[in-house]
């Protein structure tokens, strides 16, 4: 039986174990934390088809650099002198151009549906009885510049076969009572549908130990051995690892192990923040609140109030004011939150990793033969976990993978 290490514990580490550990291999994953931090427990548990326009998007740069000097923003970049972030920023903005965003929206369509697709697949064959619904995603504006590019860009995404409603002001309230009257209308994405992460987390962790997969926590990654054009072993903080196949899927920290082989993947961590509250509301439709740019989502037993797009390096650092922007958000949109001093203490951030082009890194090296590379999913890691896991798997099964990967090549130019 073929062995199969894999580095990275989160949504995309544990899939890929998944459809590895199906296919019939061996399967270990290395991860330096705990399963329970990280952008795979905080984010919004959005499992979203409808998020077929990439992150690189025509001005984003000059929104980012208007907004550096306000930590409060809802994408904040710090300013410091740093090579490669200034690299990545310089790849990003050759990336954020129409003809880029037009020609990633067929690519991200058929991996996000394929992706809901399987999902629903693997939730039907677990052991464990998951939350998940599917209520659709409602994105909700309050002013009229949000409610034109929202429009403007619901009516693109519907062109390309989403299913979409435009809502009015009432029909908004009348769906979602819970909203204040700032409101003034939403787009509702109607095939979207959540999850509750930190809770998937915990219970596919304990399945796939069931399945036979061995999951080493607290292990970091301090050197990679190589030979004659492959792996031969990594070397943590505890133990040594041989294996016949490597998987690297460490999120935003895949750069920093890529450089240990000599390759280069441009690659940064941005943060984001959530807030879980036990308060009682009547939120019941997953939410993004597009001037804050903050998410909403019912989730169980708790609402996850979640967001931002922070570049200050790669720490998980909270800061105080990103926070209290995000409680502003959620009691100026809704009036019936009510958020504690405690909750506001507990806020969590993670670091997702963002590639220039907002597409993910999906494919084998061409230097070092046994390894597999999957990271760089952006704000869409937790929607793209199954169909990501399965290619993994169908990469080292030198299998006919099931979406062409060209898009997502290790090498692409951006």
């Amino acid at each position: 039986m073929k062995k199969v290490i894999v580095i990275g514990g989160g949504i995309i580490g544990l899939c890929s174990a998944y459809y590895l550990r199906k296919e019939g291999y061996s399967v270990t994953v290395i991860e330096k934390g705990d399963l329970t931090k990280g952008a795979s427990n905080i984010n919004a548990g959005f499992i979203a088809p409808s998020h077929i326009l990439s992150l690189a998007s025509p001005g984003m740069i000059s929104k980012g650099l208007k907004m550096m000097w306000n930590k409060s923003s809802p994408f904040y970049i710090k300013p410091r002198w740093d090579p490669e972030f200034l690299n990545w920023a310089w790849k990003f903005r050759k990336s954020s151009t129409k003809f880029r965003v037009e020609s990633s929206i067929p690519v991200l369509k058929e991996l996000l549906s394929e992706s809901q697709r399987l999902y629903e697949e693997l939730l039907e064959s677990v052991e464990f009885q998951p939350h998940y619904d599917k209520k659709g995603l409602l994105s909700v504006f309050a002013s009229r510049k949000c409610e034109k590019e929202e429009i403007e860009k619901g009516k693109k995404i519907e062109n390309e076969g989403v299913k979409i409603n435009f809502l009015s002001r009432d029909e908004i309230l009348d769906l979602q009572p819970s909203f204040s009257d700032k409101i003034a209308g939403a787009v509702h994405y109607v095939n979207n549908s959540h999850t509750t992460p930190n809770h998937f987390m915990k219970n596919f962790y304990q399945y796939l130990l069931k399945m036979g997969v061995e999951i080493n926590l607290d292990e970091e990654v301090t050197e990679i051995k190589t030979g004659d054009n492959k792996i031969l072993g990594i070397q943590t903080s505890k133990s040594f690892y041989d294996g016949d196949e490597f998987v690297l899927s460490a999120g935003s920290w895949s750069s920093n192990l890529a450089k240990k082989l000599g390759l280069n993947l441009t690659l940064q961590g941005g943060k984001g923040y959530s807030i879980d509250s036990f308060s009682a509301n009547k939120i019941s439709i997953p939410t993004i609140l597009t001037e804050a740019k903050v998410a909403v989502t019912p989730m169980d037993g708790f609402t996850r109030f979640a967001g931002t797009m922070e570049f200050s390096g790669q720490n998980e650092i909270i800061r105080s004011e990103r926070v209290s922007a995000i409680k502003k958000a959620a009691q100026t949109y809704y009036k019936d939150v009510n958020i504690t001093d405690k909750e506001m203490k507990n806020a969590r951030s993670g670091l997702r990793p963002v590639s220039p082009d907002g597409l993910p890194y999906i494919g084998k090296s061409n230097k070092y033969q046994n390894i597999t590379i999957a990271t760089g999913h952006a704000m869409i890691g937790w929607s793209l976990g199954p169909i990501t896991g399965k290619l993994v798997s169908q990469l080292i099964s030198e299998k006919e993978p099931s979406i062409k990967l060209e898009p997502f090549s290790l090498y692409r130019k951006f």
